[in-house]
């Protein structure tokens, strides 16, 4: 479409043949070319950049009672549906709702704890006070936040690597030892110096400062997701495609398994820093598996058998079972008794979470001078927590028949980081069976045992090895970006894994314009539709005319590809024939010359005459219906094509061009000054562009008959 203000008359004339053609029709009536319809652009008026950033600005500062309704009820959407809510339709299932999956979500808050390498009160914290937000902001109905696995390592991951620059001991168990213990009875004096870091002003042990740092990375988190959502940019969820998500879940579970498989056996290994955690974590396991606990190891195995058959009998009878098995709950309060009673860690030094304490504790602004050490490491936490989050969010949506806003999703997941920082909480996001909990407990649980609710939740991201044939099968591509972000994911870091899940998955789409389809198309019957001949049976390609269609987008980066295929499909490169054109005519004025003088006669030309009518065809269509935009550089391509094929007499036609690509065209003077070719050149349909083809090299062997006459 035209960019000027006038309006734009695409009036092609009747020699053009454009459509408004009867749907069947004999050879005899397909040479009369067809009035053509009336296409009359409509006029767009672009207002200047001044004129439209006055206009935004006046509508941003403009303050009225609707407009401040309007902004309080899209940054708080419960204002909308609360009023409206069914107390006595809802409010028994709702409740129930929350006691279970509150019931549930204790077991794994503690669990997760191990991962974010912070104490297990902090998980509860985090799932109390992120829900509650997203209550008040979150646009889906259904999707509740809280703690997750996946942000828990890459959360933990950041804080070892900060405690081990701290100069801390990495080694997790931080337990009495059985000989610890008997010298604490006897009133040993054990003291030893504890290693301490200032942190505000005030000196921080272990905990105390993984749970800053985890703090300061949740506050930017938050900050860059609330940026982003000011600024616009919940659009680049859609470069996290769906299998590169799912092969960098399925890479981190493998992580998440190795990090854990040490609370199995009881072994002290302190987490790997650096790359490859997954590979030297094994080899540490495996070097040190004479230091399995057996305590450990037989607490696993039951601990494991009894999870699993309680998730494969919640999937067999799920239809049968109204609510969820508590599995995780039994487990941990039954490990709990018997490591208590039992005294397990005293026995046989089987390593427990300690006591967790009741209560909430008063709220600390996170730590500014930890912001520059982390700054970087937020930014993967910021786009993978929302990107989680809208993605589930639209899920349920759509099963739902409602819709989510994905900037009001990334501002609510962002203020669920940013308030709850400020109360010792770590990062989150969106969690399918998670909603607002709020528990006091004390308990000894062993960490083992949280460990196997870990590792048996980890089922679904590892049960996706089973769909690798599938994916295959339905597109190479996707299985190939899955395969390479779980493999990077798993084998060198989560952070790198995301990284190159996101470029291979760029890259995979620019391979995909540097090698689309092209191919030559053929006609349906006596039909006006055109297709792939060598995806369809029984097309006939049009006498003297070949129609080629290219199905990518016509840039700076594959205008050479479109030549390419160009040439390989018509047969014909222009420079090449007119090389061959003019050694075949050297070739026959030296022969000439030779029978000049051999027989003292002079030739008449007809062989360089006939070197000119060797070609298949004398048309050659190009169909861009396919193709969704052009810049210069493809607009110079089809022009210099235009010239290219005109110099050996062939004529190039366009079909099926879309308003954007027609005013790159004109912009160039692809059809002329004043676009005088455009009737020519520019058709609506393949079909018309075929007949006019015919039409004009019918006339035009006509007009060359009647001059020979």
């Amino acid at each position: 479409m035209c960019r000027g203000a006038s309006q734009v008359d695409l009036r092609l004339s009747g020699s053009a043949a454009l459509s408004r053609l009867p749907e069947t029709m004999d050879d005899s009536a397909e040479t009369t070319p067809a009035l053509p319809p009336l296409l009359e652009r409509q006029v767009r008026q672009r207002p200047s950049a001044v004129t439209a950033l006055k206009s935004k600005l006046k509508r941003g500062v403009s303050c009225s009672v609707p407009r401040v309704r309007s902004t309080l009820t899209g940054l708080f959407p419960v204002v909308r549906w609360l009023p409206k809510y069914k107390l006595r339709e809802y409010i028994w299932g709702d409740v129930m709702s929350g006691m279970i999956v509150g019931i549930i979500l204790v077991p794994q808050a503690i669990a997760y704890c191990l991962l974010a390498g912070v104490e297990p009160i902090y998980g509860l914290y985090t799932s109390f006070y992120a829900n509650i937000i997203y209550f008040l902001m979150g646009t889906s109905r259904h999707v509740s936040v809280g703690i997750f696995s996946l942000m828990s390592l890459m959360v933990g991951q950041v804080v070892d690597k900060e405690l081990f620059l701290a100069g801390f001991d990495l080694n997790e168990d931080s337990s009495p030892t059985v000989s610890e213990a008997f010298n604490a009875t006897l009133g040993a004096n054990l003291t030893s110096q504890v290693h301490t870091v200032e942190l505000m002003g005030v000196p921080c042990g272990k905990e105390c400062y993984a749970i800053g740092v985890a703090s300061v990375l949740t506050f930017l988190a938050g900050i860059y997701q609330v940026l982003m959502a000011i600024f616009r940019l919940g659009f680049v969820s859609v470069f996290l495609s769906s299998p590169m998500l799912d092969g960098f879940a399925t890479g981190a579970s493998f992580t998440i398994l190795t990090v854990q498989a040490k609370y199995l056996l009881g072994l002290k290994i302190p987490r790997h820093q650096g790359y490859g955690t997954v590979v030297i974590t094994w080899i540490n396991i495996f070097s040190n598996i004479h230091k399995t606990n057996l305590c450990d190891l037989i607490t696993s195995a039951i601990c494991i058998s009894v999870l699993v058959a309680g998730k494969e009998l919640q999937e067999r009878y799920k239809d049968r079972l109204k609510i969820p098995l508590p599995t995780e709950l039994v487990v941990v309060a039954g490990a709990t008794l018997a490591s208590h009673y039992g005294q397990l860690n005293l026995r046989y030094s089987s390593s427990v979470s300690g006591h967790i304490p009741t209560g909430f504790i008063p709220p600390q602004v996170p730590s500014f001078s930890l912001m520059p050490r982390v700054a970087l490491d937020a930014i993967p936490l910021a786009v993978i927590s929302f990107a989680f989050t809208v993605s589930l969010s639209e899920m349920f949506a759509k099963k739902n028949g409602y819709t989510v806003r994905p900037n009001q999703e990334m501002l609510a997941i962002g203020f669920c980081n940013i308030i709850p920082s400020f109360f010792h909480c770590f990062t989150t996001s969106a969690a399918l069976a998670k909603t607002m909990v709020k528990d006091s407990t004390g308990c000894q649980t062993q960490k083992c045992v949280l460990a196997c609710i870990i590792i048996v939740s980890l089922r679904g991201a590892l049960r996706k090895f089973k769909d690798i044939p599938a994916k295959w099968r339905s597109s190479r591509n996707d299985a190939v970006v899955w395969l390479v972000t779980m493999a990077a994911t798993a084998l060198i870091s989560v952070e790198l894994g995301l990284l190159a899940g996101i470029v291979f998955s760029m890259i995979c789409i620019i391979f995909k314009f540097q090698n689309p389809k092209a191919s030559l198309l053929g006609r349906v019957h006596d039909s006006q539709l055109y297709e792939d001949v060598e995806e369809y049976r029984n097309l006939t390609p049009p006498p003297g005319v070949r129609v080629f269609r290219f199905q990518a987008p016509l840039y700076y980066a594959n205008k050479d590809v479109f030549l390419r295929s160009l040439y390989r499909a018509v047969g014909v490169e222009p420079f090449a024939e007119l090389t061959r054109r003019k050694k075949e005519e050297k070739k026959a004025a030296s022969l000439s010359l030779k029978h000049q003088k051999a027989n003292g006669a002079k030739t008449n030309g007809e062989a360089a005459v006939q070197l000119k009518t060797e070609l298949e065809f004398h048309t050659l269509v190009l169909d861009l219906s396919a193709v969704p935009f052009v810049d210069s550089s493809g607009v110079s391509t089809v022009k210099g094509t235009l010239k290219e094929y005109k110099d050996i007499g062939v004529s190039v036609l366009l079909a099926s061009c879309n308003a954007s690509v027609i005013d790159a065209m004109r912009e160039a003077q692809v059809f002329g000054k004043n676009d005088k070719d455009m009737s020519s050149l520019l058709f609506h349909t393949v079909h018309a562009a075929v007949l006019h083809a015919n039409a004009s090299f019918a006339e035009s062997q006509s007009s060359l008959g009647d001059s020979e006459v």
